[in-house]
């Protein structure tokens, strides 16, 4: 080389780095960040289905008993099933145990007694629900 020329000596080149896209540690610290969140707000969300299916359960068995009295100040006799009620359009249909989500597992209670005013006994005078477990105060759901 001649004095006075000059040579390009690059050496070496940074790497360039993409415009666009995401490297593999941020999508993991995302991913991270989406997996707590999720882990705090799952057990809040589970909670309050067993609470809105608990207040679903007491509603369901308000409404039955009530129309199990109102069938019995009617026709001075108890109901002998939830059938009978949705037949006599007492109730539109028997409702599915929210906790069981099936309508065949009420468990229907004999009548002692006739109703007030009533000189025939047999039929039922109340329902439970007939699913398993404890309800968030402790009571089996069967005895509520």
């Amino acid at each position: 080389m001649a004095t006075g020329e000059h040579t390009l000596h690059a050496g070496p080149r940074p790497l360039q780095r993409p415009s666009s896209g995401f490297t593999l540690i941020e999508l993991l610290v995302v991913l991270a960040l989406v997996g707590l969140l999720a882990s705090l707000a799952a057990p809040r969300y589970l909670r309050s289905l067993d609470v809105a299916r608990e207040r679903a359960l007491a509603t369901s068995l308000s409404v039955m008993r009530d129309a199990i009295d109102q069938f019995a100040a009617d026709r001075g006799r108890w109901p002998l099933s939830l059938a009978e009620l949705a037949e006599a359009r007492y109730l539109r249909t028997v409702p599915p145990d929210p906790v069981t989500g099936e309508s065949g597992t009420w468990i229907e209670i004999a009548a002692a007694s006739p109703p007030a005013g009533g000189v025939a006994a047999g039929g039922i005078d109340d329902v439970r629900s007939g699913a398993g477990g404890r309800g968030s105060d402790g009571r089996p759901y069967a005895e509520w």
